[in-house]
């Protein structure tokens, strides 16, 4: 085993080797004229006839081709080593019958070191002179008929490549060497031909070149460089210069695509990607250029939703509508768009609440709030009774659709005994049952409903103290009326009762059935009805009731004990029918079409819509509907608010 000492050299060693490679190739790739080498520098072409042509020493006719080179697109052709190879063929070599001879070997020697310097033809110590002399002493060597096979081919490459970036005199100079060799007819008249075709698009190219510097890429239609481009490929399918002029037309345009972008002219901008699309399609540079501005998009279309989106916070609906419209022009699958569209929606509708959404108001000059609103969603629907229900009445037809385009919230519940007293002691307001006095109330002893005239909204359906959570009963019309009034003038806000469409549309929450439940019983505890499991305290039931149903109450019950329907309202249907706006017609002719209440000045009677307490069942289909005198006070009888969006 090695010593410690000689590890510790070795380790020494190895670093030192290592820092040294990392120096030289920092070096190298940081200063490369350090090391005489210029970074992207091809190395010059080493072949031509009679050997290098040093550089800065070019002839006169080389270095005007050059120059029209230039002034087109730039070209990148493959080196001429691989050329060769690529077309590298079978030389027809012929069997040797004996080795070549030491002078035959020497002048192999000379000749391929003539041709890997690139000395060619042109003089005695060529490569193919000295490959011909081989085969002169000894005809039958191997080497030497390889030798000029691969002279002849490396002049062909070299043709082949000023063909292709159109230097035509040095084309005719190394054609004139190819002719000198043996077996060269067959790529000597092909090379001609291709030199004739040369001749021909040469002043095309050189003119479309002329039309890019002009910026005339694609246009006008008839004389631009991509027209011209075009027909060269007709003449000569080969030919690279129009190849990459045509690559350089669509990087034309793609630039257009990129300054429409910069002046947010996206449309501008995908028409441009169509036409550069249609000039070379699947281009790397078209799928770049796309990626590019497809980025660009999604960043302005972000830029100006998120300005849309502060907009709408601020309030500034017209703002944030015509941001959006802008967003979609730009990017119209931004995925950000539909959260922006709800917000508006919302706000247009609904004062930029949610539909479902609950909320209060709080007064603006006194302690308290509202009670709990929910957002009703706008919508259609078919209001009152089929004419082919048999337990419709004449009252609820014709049936016909109502539209409500504007948003409104709607209490949870019906107000409450204690809202209720909150304004009347803010207020001063003097309810019905204490100004015209009494209302009446459920009797225990007869089953039915009878006038008290000491009963008052403080009591309960029964003519008792009521707790602070009961419906409050016992109020007119009027009283239902001075609650919203007095809500409107405490918020700042539109508080008003209902009307009759609103009021129908928020019952059903969106279904077509009989009850917003379903056709029938109930399977579970939705509403405070009347079932045949309910007894009052003196053990009386109902004789007209949900077979087999049981709530548990006989009389109101304290708001939002059950089941809220589908647009999130409690007691809707149940606990204490409720006052709307609405004056009482005998039928729906003439009916308003867009929610809004039918309202004849001065009218006496009003309507009851909802359920109750002690309501039969064909009482509480959503379409039932009831008109009753405007100062009707009932223990039977509620109401609750809505509030304008």
């Amino acid at each position: 085993m090695p010593s410690n000492a000689s590890l510790r050299r070795q380790r020494f060693l190895g670093g030192a080797l290592g820092v040294i490679v990392l120096g030289f190739a920092l070096t190298y790739h940081f200063f490369p004229r350090l090391l005489h080498v210029e970074p992207g520098q091809a190395p010059p072409r080493s072949m031509s006839v009679g050997g290098m042509l040093p550089g800065g020493n070019l002839p006169p006719q080389r270095v005007a081709a050059i120059n029209e080179l230039n002034a087109g697109p730039p070209l990148t052709l493959a080196p001429t080593a691989v050329i060769v190879a690529r077309n590298r063929t079978d030389a027809n070599l012929p069997e040797q019958k004996a080795a070549d001879t030491p002078a035959v070997k020497a002048l192999l020697d000379r000749a391929t070191k003539a041709l890997h310097a690139g000395q060619l033809v042109g003089d005695p110590n060529s490569a193919a002179a000295l490959f011909m002399q081989a085969l002169k002493e000894q005809p039958d060597s191997r080497h030497a008929v390889q030798g000029l096979f691969d002279v002849r081919a490396r002049l062909v490459a070299e043709i082949d490549q000023d063909i292709a970036v159109g230097d035509v005199d040095a084309s005719e100079d190394l054609l004139g060497a190819l002719r000198t060799l043996p077996n060269a007819e067959q790529e000597v008249a092909q090379l001609e031909t291709n030199l004739k075709t040369l001749a021909t698009v040469r002043p095309m190219l050189a003119k479309a070149a002329g039309l890019l510097q002009q910026g005339r890429a694609d246009q006008p239609p008839g004389d631009s460089a991509l027209e011209l481009y075009r027909q060269v490929q007709k003449l000569d399918p080969q030919n690279a210069v129009a190849e990459q002029g045509i690559f350089q037309v669509q990087r034309a345009v793609l630039d257009r695509a990129l300054a429409a972008v910069a002046q947010n002219d996206f449309a501008g901008a995908e028409q441009q990607l169509a036409q550069a699309q249609a000039i070379q399609p699947g281009s790397q540079q078209m799928h770049d250029v796309q990626q590019r501005i497809e980025g660009m998009r999604k960043q302005r279309a972000g830029s100006v939703l998120a300005q849309a989106s502060l907009a709408l916070d601020a309030g500034n609906l017209e703002l944030a509508t015509k941001l959006t419209a802008q967003a979609r022009t730009v990017d119209p699958d931004l995925p950000e768009l539909a959260a922006v569209d709800e917000r508006l929606t919302n706000a247009r509708l609904y004062a930029s609440y949610k539909p479902g959404q609950v909320f209060t108001d709080r007064y603006v000059d006194l302690p308290g709030k509202t009670p709990a609103m929910v957002v009703i969603p706008t919508g259609s629907f078919m209001m009152g009774a089929a004419a082919d229900d048999k337990d419709r009445t004449d009252v609820e037809l014709p049936q016909h659709q109502v539209t409500l385009v504007k948003g409104f919230a709607m209490a949870r519940s019906e107000v409450t005994v204690g809202e209720f007293r909150e304004f009347v002691r803010a207020s001063g307001y003097v309810p019905d049952s204490v100004k015209l006095g009494g209302a009446s109330v459920y009797d225990e002893r007869s089953g039915a409903l009878r006038d008290d005239p000491k009963a008052d909204w403080q009591d309960d359906y029964a003519g008792q103290k009521a707790g602070d959570d009961l419906p409050v009963v016992n109020v007119s019309w009027s009283d239902a009326a001075a609650y919203a009034a007095w809500l409107g003038q405490r918020t700042g806000r539109r508080y008003r009762l209902p009307s009759e469409a609103e009021f129908e549309y928020a019952l059903r929450g969106g279904t077509t059935t009989r009850y917003w439940w379903g056709n029938g019983t109930p399977e579970r505890k939705v509403e405070n009805l009347t079932g045949s499991g309910d007894r009052s305290r003196s053990g009386r039931s109902w004789s007209n009731s949900f077979r087999g149903y049981r709530d548990g109450y006989w009389g109101p019950a304290p708001v939002m004990s059950f089941a809220a329907n589908p647009f999130g309202l409690y007691d809707i249907d149940g606990n204490v029918s409720e006052w709307v706006a609405d004056c009482w017609h005998d039928n729906y002719i003439r009916a308003p079409g867009d929610g809004s209440a039918w309202i004849n000045p001065g009218c006496s009677a009003h309507v009851l819509r909802g359920g109750s307490w002690g309501s039969s069942p064909d009482q509480v289909i959503s379409a039932f509907r009831q008109g009753v005198d405007s100062n009707t006070r009932s223990g039977r009888v509620g109401f609750r608010v809505v509030r304008e969006l």
